[in-house]
């Protein structure tokens, strides 16, 4: 079951086109992850205390609908693949009231360890606390069709 988080599209969020702005888009991405993160006990203080944490390696982004100035977003994550020193992360982004798929992404990361500034393995602990959630078939994949 993916993670769900609730935004509303600010007035600060609106561009000179009267839509959401690229980068607020990449924001809730992050802002999901870090709220799922969180929720499972791992928020940035547990990461510090660790001496390592999650950064991002990659963002794939396919806008396909506007959002609006007062539009409700559900944005849903999920981590669908671990591997020893990366994860991957699946969100895809609906407007509320009708279910409209306005955009979908793909982010990669990678387990650094803060002081060397360099990968190292994801601890067990860690692992275990994210349940892997493979692509849901209901969800277009990148790339696929909208």
């Amino acid at each position: 079951m993916p993670y769900h988080l609730r935004v509303r599209v600010l007035p600060a969020d609106i561009d000179e086109l009267d839509h959401a702005n690229n980068q607020v888009y990449l924001r809730w991405v992050q802002d999901a992850a870090l709220a799922h993160s969180s929720s499972l006990g791992l928020g940035y203080p547990e990461y510090l205390a660790r001496g390592a944490a999650f950064v991002v390696r990659r963002h794939e982004i396919d806008y396909l609908r506007p959002a609006v100035e007062g539009d409700e977003l559900d944005v849903a994550t999920r981590v669908a693949a671990l591997g020893s020193a990366t994860s991957e992360r699946r969100t895809v982004i609906r407007r509320a009231g009708d279910g409209a798929l306005i955009a979908r992404a793909v982010t990669r990361w990678a387990f650094i360890d803060l002081r060397r500034g360099r990968p190292t393995r994801i601890p067990d602990d860690i692992r275990d606390r994210y349940p892997l959630e493979p692509i849901d078939p209901d969800d277009p994949a990148p790339d696929g069709p909208a």
